[in-house]
């Protein structure tokens, strides 16, 4: 069987996706429709190059390690464009990115829950990255949306003598815990909704569902970790608001 051939039930099976999911979009007049077939080419595509280069990089630490710095600059690059894209926007959602990430990775390692080796630092390293990446998104666009809906109530605090972290102290504690809800939903319904990748990955890779169970809850109290510290550090950035923020993209 050809490489070609192997291929086309996955080809058909992922253009009809495309297809429901616009034509769906077109029913209910949602624009831009499009992006969704272009996230899923490029996905595609992004996919079949890192399996490529991961094939020759897996066992070496220092690739390993350039290639999770790659993946870290592009989630980087991805939330700051969705929040509010500025050099200071750039740095601030690096930073508390970095935070989540490096904490939640420490502890990992640290505590020999998971070895140390390039192959998990690997695995656990994206996952964690990916999740961070999403969080900071979510509270970013949460807090900014909530100051906007409230201005006038935010403004009353100013002009009563508050500071302007205080002004929106409330807006700041429900968006860090909006932006969390997702990776808490997920840690609580796995197993009962959903099996998660890494879960069925490790046992289709021979692990037996005890370990890979193990592994797994490792991975979600770590998305969750990395998610409170990522979220907690955006909006403690964002909080302090002096004029009406613009509403992201």
């Amino acid at each position: 069987m050809t490489t070609i051939e192997a291929l086309s039930p996955t080809l058909f099976c992922v253009v009809l996706f495309v297809v429901v999911s616009i034509g769906v979009l077109g029913l209910f007049g949602v624009r831009p429709r499009m992006t969704l077939a272009v996230a899923v080419l490029r996905g595609a595509v992004q996919l079949a190059i890192i399996s490529v280069i991961l094939s020759g990089i897996i066992r070496n630490p220092v690739f390993v390690a350039l290639a999770l710095l790659v993946m870290f600059s592009v989630a980087v690059l991805t939330a700051t464009r969705r929040i509010a894209w500025s050099r200071h926007g750039l740095a601030m959602v690096a930073g508390s990115m970095a935070a989540g990430v490096t904490v939640t990775l420490l502890i990992v390692f640290a505590s020999g829950a998971i070895p140390l080796t390039p192959r998990y630092a690997l695995a656990i390293g994206g996952i964690i990255i990916g999740n961070t990446m999403t969080t900071a998104t979510l509270a970013g666009r949460r807090f900014t949306e909530a100051v906007d809906a409230r201005w006038e109530e935010v403004e009353g605090w100013l002009a009563l003598g508050a500071t302007p972290r205080r002004s929106t102290q409330d807006l700041a504690r429900t968006s860090v815990y909006a932006a969390i809800i997702p990776s808490i939903d997920q840690t609580k319904t796995t197993g009962l909704v959903t099996l998660p990748g890494a879960f069925v990955g490790a046992i289709f890779g021979g692990i037996s569902p005890l370990e890979a169970g193990r592994f797994q809850i490792v991975v979600l109290a770590g998305i969750m970790a990395a998610g409170t510290v990522t979220a907690t550090a955006v909006i403690a950035a964002l909080a302090p608001v002096r004029v009406r923020p613009k509403l992201p993209s």
